[in-house]
């Protein structure tokens, strides 16, 4: 685990990385995926071994629970607070709702399983959905609302909700992928949904209003793209639909990510800018698109390839990526490779009539990318860590299994 800053005010290129502490897991296999609470107190680990270990910094019994509230000791040690028991077999992905009341994780038993944090590190199951065909790859909870994703091997994406007075129930699949799902992530307005296939392809969808005062044909017309909620998902309001297909090159794509774009939210024509996605996988390569929402056309999304960076790990694939959620660090991205190294990169935003260059660990190598918005900069290498980096609210891994 690493601390970081920048070690000049707003200059995010001058952030330095500290090794913090490593935690020894109880479990007996591979830790899979990580996830942070919202409050960044709590770390919730997925692993091989079928359980999910929950860690918490230990605390003097006499300290103000207010005291450094949000931060952490680097120099504290981690206790394992808690262990949830229940998935069959080796559990993929694990995931804090925006609330932090809510904890879900899936797994190769087909399942998704969703528990609630209670007081003292309790947690109690709320439901055990069996809606996937095959192995569950990820889980991502909505970032304002209690929906939850899901992907699996089965080439579909599920979403769930709850309903007050049953149990939580998927309430729509989405179609489109024709191989694994491999990961999900949602745009930072909570309007799309992105996710990361094998078939190559990143694909964004949208949950879309339609015409209720038609019938036949024209009842299903689609007039606009509206934020999902929990009561329209769950009064069958709207629908959900694929807006964009995104060619992320010739092999598997492995994981994507959704940050803020830095500037004004809409240009001068009045498109709205969605942020900038970026998406890794087997041929190593880092691809960084910008994503708005056309002023003249009602539903849809356009996406321009604003960065990429070949051999990002070497010959190696890039088994994860993800933006830095802290703000005033949104254009650091940490990549994670099977040459068991986790690297940061500053997407720096340029102008398109430059030329761009990939600055190598501040030594100004002569990789090239092509005539882009922007460039990518290596920050740091780190090797050989068994924890690897963690950002506040999300953390990467460095390792990959089907």
């Amino acid at each position: 685990m690493y601390s970081y800053s920048a070690s000049t005010s707003g200059d995010v290129s001058s952030t330095t990385f500290k090794p913090a502490t490593t935690i020894h897991t109880e479990h007996m296999k591979t830790v899979r995926a990580v996830a942070w609470s919202p409050s960044g107190q709590t770390l919730a680990t997925a692993s091989f071994d079928s359980n999910v270990g929950i860690w918490e910094q230990e605390r003097d019994d006499d300290e103000d629970d207010d005291e450094g509230e949000g931060r952490l000791n680097p120099t504290a040690d981690w206790e394992c607070v808690g262990t949830l028991e229940g998935h069959e077999t080796e559990c993929k992905s694990v995931a804090y709702s925006c609330t932090g009341t809510l904890l879900a994780s899936c797994s190769r038993d087909k399942s998704v399983w969703v528990w609630e944090v209670q007081p003292d590190a309790e947690f109690e199951c709320m439901g055990v959905l069996l809606e996937h065909s095959q192995d569950v790859k990820c889980v991502a909870w909505h970032p304002q609302e209690e929906i939850l994703a899901s992907a699996s091997y089965d080439d579909t994406i599920k979403l769930y909700i709850d309903d007050p007075s049953d149990d939580w129930y998927c309430f729509t699949t989405l179609q489109g992928h024709t191989s694994t799902v491999w990961s999900l992530a949602w745009s930072p307005d909570g309007r799309y949904l992105a996710s990361a296939s094998d078939d190559q392809t990143v694909r964004i969808w949208a949950y879309v209003d339609t015409n209720s005062t038609g019938d036949g044909a024209d009842a299903k017309r689609v007039l606009k793209v509206k934020p999902p909620s929990v009561q329209a998902s769950s009064s069958g309001q709207g629908r959900w639909i694929q807006v964009a297909e995104i060619e992320a090159g010739e092999r598997s794509v492995y994981s994507v990510t959704w940050t803020s774009k830095p500037g004004s939210q809409k240009d001068a024509d009045g498109n709205v800018n969605l942020g900038l996605l970026a998406a890794a996988g087997s041929d190593g390569v880092i691809r960084v698109w910008g994503i708005t929402e056309p002023a003249k056309v009602a539903v849809g999304v356009e996406h321009k390839l604003v960065a990429s960076y070949a051999d990002a790990h070497g010959v190696h694939d890039i088994n994860a990526i993800s933006w830095c959620p802290r703000k005033g660090y949104e254009t650091l991205l940490a990549t994670a490779g099977d040459d068991q190294c986790i690297r940061v990169w500053d997407v720096v935003l340029g102008s398109s009539s430059q030329q761009y260059q990939v600055w190598l660990n501040r030594e100004y190598d002569c990789k090239r990318l092509a005539p882009t918005d922007c460039f990518v900069r290596f920050e740091r290498r780190f090797e050989n860590v068994d924890l690897k980096m963690a950002m506040k609210g999300r953390m990467v891994q460095a390792s990959r299994s089907t």
